[in-house]
């Protein structure tokens, strides 16, 4: 099976642009992203744990949807679940996602988030639906 290239339209989107997400790397098995802490922050200054949820659901659901592709299937997430194990003040946080299932109709993902000193941060999982593509990009 070749490898699908992502493209900005995969991940690109207001909240991703809001959050200021970049992804370094991306593949079905594979993905790594990153974030500024800064404008990501709860009332207290700390990095905000819906933050780190979005990042982790941004990578979980690029890589299922480059796995589901050459079955002409987009993703959807069903679940997703996150530890906050330390709080984050500045600097970048990065994500890396992890395949621990690929299948036909279901993907899940491990995400581990680690801030500028490689301290984990956040531990989540995701879990995609595969559904068929739609024919088209729905109306706006």
């Amino acid at each position: 099976m070749g490898e699908i290239e992502i493209s900005e339209q995969m991940y690109r989107g207001a909240l991703t642009d809001k959050l200021g997400i970049e992804i370094l790397e991306a593949t079905p098995q594979r993905l790594v992203g990153t974030m500024p802490v800064k404008g990501n922050e709860q009332p207290f200054g700390l990095l905000h744990g819906g933050a780190s949820c979005v990042l982790a659901e941004s990578l979980g659901s690029i890589g299922s949807v480059l796995h589901g592709a050459p079955m002409g299937k987009v993703a959807v997430g069903v679940d997703i679940n996150a530890t906050h194990h330390r709080a984050a003040r500045d600097g970048v946080v990065t994500g890396v996602a992890t395949a621990i299932y690929l299948g036909r109709t279901t993907t899940t993902y491990d995400v581990v988030i680690t801030d500028d000193r490689d301290k984990r941060i956040c531990t989540a999982r995701i879990t995609c639906q595969l559904i068929q593509a739609p024919a088209s990009p729905p109306a706006e």
